[in-house]
């Protein structure tokens, strides 16, 4: 493994407890502001020290808490994407790039690395600009050429996309794709945007008040979030606790969506001690027919829109005049509501039992 991490900190109002191991791809950290995402790579860069633990690099001891080791940042061979860019406003664009080189480098070699990586990432012509002469996208290019003109064996990235505007972190997510894929080591992504961490990384952690809260592959992760809280931070908006009816008969299981107040019928057996089930809001369907089990009346209490998207706030079994009495979400494409949003209530709305997440106590 290129990575392996195991240290405990003590922060404020929880405990920082991580144990990971990363190989040479792009590992994602998901979490809440405040979780402990930013303070694990803090810790990996030699920022901040941790209170116990180890962290080994390709075979390198960074921090050893029982033998006494904690190797310097200069030394540690970590390149960092801070949230902010963190470029230094009084120096133009080859010298904060050049910033990190050892100094005992002759000025023609240094010079040629500044190039190289000015050419790289698609610098040139901006070599004599300050920070404030350049565009978000700009900075954060420079700030990632700096972070990877030392030759490091790992990149940091602390939300680089945070303070750029939609349609820039759009670009600036495929370039970075493209450049963490020729980097070809391993590096470390941190976001609290699902979308940003599903595109741009392999196997995510969720690190919930310090813990790790769940792991694994980002389809995994997402299609099959193996707790209450990955549920709800990869963006399932509608969950109900559920109680498992009766005993299975001939493979079929009915679970009870307790908030929901309605049943579901799974054509497999479920484990006994379920606690919750979720849908996301665009696997929703509309099954005018009513025939399936799974199919419920459901009335409108409101509606929402996004740009391209409406999103129809659902009641089961009765009507209300009530705009927050609601019991889930249905998202659905503009082109597709209008079609459909005057026809006769109450609407017939099929939960698909095949994309149902559930989770099962310990």
């Amino acid at each position: 493994m290129s990575l392996e991490v195991n240290i405990t900190k003590n922060l404020p109002g929880f405990k920082l407890k991580v144990e990971f191991k990363a190989d040479n791809y792009t590992l994602g950290f998901l979490g809440a502001s405040g979780s402990g995402k930013s303070m694990t790579l803090r810790c990996i860069a030699g920022i901040e020290t941790p209170d116990s633990g180890k962290i080994v690099l390709n075979g390198r001891v960074l921090f050893d808490s029982e033998n006494n080791i904690n190797i310097p940042i200069r030394e540690r061979k970590v390149g960092f994407l801070f949230q902010n860019y963190a470029l230094f406003p009084n120096m133009t664009v080859e010298q904060n790039i050049g910033f990190g080189l050892d100094k005992s480098i002759p000025k023609i070699e240094r010079s040629k690395i500044i190039n190289k990586k000015i050419m790289d990432l698609q610098l040139r012509g901006m070599e004599k600009r300050y920070p404030y002469q350049l565009s978000g996208g700009q900075q954060q290019r420079v700030a990632l050429a700096r972070a990877l003109v030392v030759d490091p064996e790992i990149i940091l990235l602390d939300e680089p996309f945070s303070a750029l505007d939609e349609h820039l972190r759009n670009n600036m997510m495929l370039q970075l794709k493209e450049d963490l894929k020729d980097f070809k080591k391993t590096s470390i992504f941190v976001t609290h945007n699902i979308e940003e961490a599903y595109q741009l990384c392999n196997d995510i952690i969720i690190i919930a008040e310090g813990r790790i809260d769940a792991s694994g592959h980002k389809n995994d992760i997402f299609n099959n979030p193996p707790t209450l809280y990955a549920m709800k931070l990869t963006g399932c908006k509608n969950i109900s606790k559920a109680k498992k009816i009766g005993n299975n008969i001939s493979g079929i299981t009915v679970i009870k969506a307790i908030d929901w107040g309605c049943r579901i019928t799974f054509n497999s057996e479920l484990e006994d001690n379920i606690t919750d089930i979720g849908i996301r809001a665009h696997y929703l369907e509309l099954n005018e027919d009513g025939s399936d089990v799974n199919t419920f009346n459901c009335w409108i209490v409101s509606t929402g829109e996004t740009l391209f998207r409406t999103m129809v706030y659902l009641k089961f079994s009765e009507p209300t005049a009530n705009n927050k009495d609601y019991h889930i979400i249905w998202d659905i494409s503009k082109e597709e509501w209008d079609l459909i949003k005057n026809i006769p209530l109450p609407l017939k709305i099929r939960i698909n039992p095949d994309k149902v997440i559930k989770i099962n106590g310990k």
